[in-house]
């Protein structure tokens, strides 16, 4: 079987009306127990919008919505906490295993250069981890903190791009 390669991924500003659509990516039990570190109530919209549409306005965080051949995928971002600069992303599961997250961080880290940057992935999570590790970001360390989509406190993974 031939591998799968990567649609045309592309990233563009994120708006007010991509926010319908990547709110009901991350209602996905599956992504959202991967993701492991999301709000405690993903499912109430009206927060959702709010919080994201803020984020659209807040200029320390540089959200991309990702797009795989005209179609929304996901989303990814940068933002400060604490003051450092952190990477998140999501892609709906449709998605998934096409190497579509690494070409969309690829092109991310050329309209974002911030650094150091750096990542969270939950220690299970091996798709991100192998998203940040080609795209150049290293392991420094663990993190144990409470999970709202487990329900449990889970090990989290710190990567840094230089």
């Amino acid at each position: 079987m031939l591998p799968t390669l990567p649609a045309h991924v592309t990233l563009r500003p994120t708006t007010p009306a991509d926010l319908e659509q990547l709110f009901h990516f991350q209602l996905d039990e599956e992504a959202r127990y991967l993701a492991a570190f999301t709000p405690p109530d993903h499912t109430n919209k009206a927060a959702y919008v709010e919080k994201y549409g803020g984020f659209l306005l807040n200029p320390t965080i540089h959200m991309q919505t990702i797009l795989v051949d005209g179609t929304i995928a996901g989303s990814i971002s940068k933002f400060e906490i604490e003051g450092d600069a952190e990477i998140t992303y999501w892609l709906d599961r449709a998605f998934w295993g096409r190497g579509i997250a690494t070409a969309a961080l690829a092109t991310f880290l050329t309209l974002e250069v911030t650094r150091p940057l750096f990542g969270r992935v939950a220690f299970d999570n091996r798709g991100s981890q192998k998203v940040l590790k080609k795209c150049g970001f290293v392991r420094i360390g663990t993190y144990q903190g409470f999970a709202n989509a487990r329900q449990t406190a889970v090990a989290e993974f710190i990567y840094q791009l230089s």
